[in-house]
């Protein structure tokens, strides 16, 4: 009979995951919990089907290489220059400090020192994927505030790579500390660094541009795979520097390619997998009777990751000339740890700098942390308006101003676009040429950014997996466009949308005939299916080619729609309804009229001209003012003089 024990523990870990994340997402808090619960469901101390610690760990070391991976695709010296004024003193002063405090803590317990010193490494770098998720849902992340954050946080991530490259040389020894390991290391750091930039960057995006001409989708995510596993397996091997730091530079150097937005794509499947596998062989790692034994120093080391922690952030943070509520925020969003404190943690013990009780403390403290840290960015405004009682204290924290770049609450009657891609841009820029207030919900950092620049009102965040649609104001807006060209995002944005708001209109975009149904159901009362509108033009065109009449291929066309849209009528007099509306198009013709300057009828209005009886012709608009540009006149608003008819063949 075959081993099975791989696919077992696969299985057994994704699945108590699942269940894990659903239940905390449905609580409103973060997915991550629900991971580390996972893990300690099926870990050693508890009861019941037990996963095997050795396999799950190989696995979890994918997870790790493809974390620091994605964070490398993703790091942006752009977003931490833009802010670096407070984002590199601040963050690396937060982090001296915390760590600090930290040891001092350790030895107060009686911890060793080297054991001491990470216990304030880890405890002083925040989860990059809670803070980004926390800013996401309150509508924060493109904001001034938000842009912060994400560099402070950028900050805290490169040096948690440099801290994991030199961590290995605190090993103690019985010569003390080995300065000569030290330099070694920094040297093999070195040369790796210079590798990748002269040469990796140049011999990796070849590749990969190379490999895109095949068009095959199968060979490029295979060398997207072999690039991220290799460099980060060949910096081990060859150089000694770790997993984390081979993998975070080769998504660095990927992220200089073009494509590496599609890279980010192909392999986000597979760094969500893994990275899930990751924190649960984390929580397979914690006592609970531990904990409960240990009680007093798992609160007082949350206590101090939550607010002491978010008190030195602050603090920090209010030094430089930034407004008040920035320090806030950031001293909200760092207020708790998780992967990088993990991964400095299984560091120290891989090491022997850390036992298992003492990363078991870590581990609650950031469990405890991550839970408390939505609650800390509710606390925000709490905070800022109790500041605010001390008039004093308060002009002297705020005292750089205030920079409000979130939605504005008075905002009312605007349209909502969930994607601003090649669709939701057209939309864009008509509600704009007609002067209609609209808010663009985007999840993609470089589109918005441009939005931004242009003075957009934007959202940046992912509308179908965030709260952020509850800050763009649903229930005052006028309508809500759903454009984004993945189906089931747009399932889940239509139904949230419905929940926010009930009575608003909702269009959407859907990418298959079933996706139209679907949407229908979950509650939007038109849905477009962009594909087969284009289809049907084609269609269109090809048949007047040959020769068939314009009745002839507007029956075929609407025919089609009338079949296709059919889910959007739910009761049989809405069916039936449709049915003579798609009918009555057949019989109906559209044409352009000019008439010239010298004409009767020119100025006149529609009542006057007795049209509709000379023709039989029912009017549809009267545009005027606007003479041809062939007449050596400017375009203006309106064509004057020009009546558009829509002549009935039934009269």
């Amino acid at each position: 009979m075959h081993d099975l024990s791989l696919l077992i523990n696969i299985a057994a870990a994704l699945g108590v995951a699942f269940v894990g994340g659903l239940v905390f997402r449905r609580m409103g808090l973060p997915t991550l919990v629900g991971y580390l619960l996972a893990g300690v469901a099926i870990g050693p101390f508890s009861p019941g089907f037990v996963g095997d610690p050795h396999t799950i760990n190989q696995l979890a070391e994918l997870g790790v290489i493809f974390l620091m991976f994605g964070v490398g695709l993703h790091f942006s010296f752009r977003s931490l220059w833009q802010v670096r004024d407070i984002a590199i003193v601040g963050a690396l002063g937060q982090m001296a400090t915390t760590a600090v405090l930290g040891y001092l803590l350790s030895q107060w317990w009686g911890w060793p020192p080297f054991s001491g010193v990470v216990l304030g490494l880890a405890i002083s770098v925040a989860s990059t994927i809670v803070l980004l998720r926390g800013l996401m849902d309150n509508g924060l992340l493109n904001t001034s505030h938000g842009q912060v954050a994400v560099g402070w946080l950028v900050m805290e991530d490169l040096a948690t790579v440099l801290i994991l490259l030199i961590l290995p040389t605190l090993v103690p020894t019985e010569n003390g500390f080995d300065w000569r390991a030290l330099g070694f290391t920094v040297l093999a750091a070195v040369g790796f660094l210079m590798f990748m930039v002269f040469v990796g960057a140049r011999l990796i995006p070849w590749l990969l541009m190379w490999v895109a001409h095949t068009r095959s989708r199968e060979l490029f995510i295979l060398v997207n795979l072999t690039t991220a596993l290799g460099i980060a397996l060949g910096s081990t091997e060859l150089f000694g520097v770790s997993l984390a730091l081979g993998a975070f530079m080769a998504g660095a150097v990927i992220s200089e390619s073009p494509l590496s937005h599609q890279i980010a794509a192909d392999l986000l499947p597979f760094r969500e997998a893994f990275s899930v596998l990751f924190f649960v062989s984390i929580g397979m790692l914690l006592d609970p009777h531990y904990l409960l034994d240990n009680i007093g120093p798992v609160l007082l080391l949350t206590g101090f990751i939550v607010f002491g922690k978010s008190t030195v952030t602050a603090l920090w943070a209010f030094l430089f000339p930034r407004p008040a509520r920035t320090a806030l925020i950031v001293a909200a969003g760092t207020s708790q740890i998780g992967e990088f404190s993990f991964i400095l943690g299984q560091a120290g013990l891989a090491l022997g700098l850390l036992e298992k009780d003492q990363y078991s403390l870590i581990l609650a403290g950031a469990l405890l942390s991550i839970v408390i840290n939505p609650l800390m960015f509710r606390l925000v405004g709490f905070a800022e308006r109790g500041l605010q009682w001390v008039s004093p204290l308060w002009k002297l924290l705020d005292r750089f101003g205030r920079h409000l770049t979130t939605i504005d609450a008075p905002l009312a009657g605007h349209i909502v676009i969930v994607g601003c891609g090649r669709v939701g841009r057209h939309i864009a820029e008509v509600a704009e040429y007609l002067g209609l207030p609209y808010l663009v919900v985007e999840s993609d950092a470089e589109r918005a950014h441009v939005l931004d620049q242009r003075g957009v009102r934007t959202l940046l965040g992912d509308a179908a997996n965030s709260e952020v649609l509850a800050h763009a104001a649903l229930d005052r807006a006028r309508l809500l466009v759903v454009t984004l060209p993945d189906e089931a995002a747009s399932e889940l944005t239509v139904a949230a949308g419905r929940d926010l708001a009930p009575n608003l209109p909702i269009i959407a975009r859907a990418a298959t005939r079933d996706g139209v149904q679907r949407l229908a159901e979950l509650g939007a009362q038109h849905v477009i299916h962009p594909e087969l509108e284009g289809g049907l033009q084609l269609v269109r065109h090809a048949l007047l080619q040959l020769g068939f009449s314009m009745e002839d291929v507007r029956r075929y066309a609407e025919s089609v729609r009338r079949d296709h849209y059919a889910a959007l009528a739910n009761s049989s007099e809405e069916q039936r309804l449709l049915r003579a509306s798609f009918d009555r198009a057949d019989l109906v013709q559209v044409a352009w009229l000019r008439l010239p300057r010298d004409s009767p009828w020119t100025g006149r209005a529609w009542e006057e001209t007795a049209l509709a009886t000379r023709t039989g012709a029912a009017l549809a608009t009267i545009l005027r003012d606007v003479h041809s540009v062939n007449d050596g006149f400017e375009w203006k608003k309106h064509l004057t003089g020009a009546a558009a008819l829509g002549i009935d063949r039934t009269r």
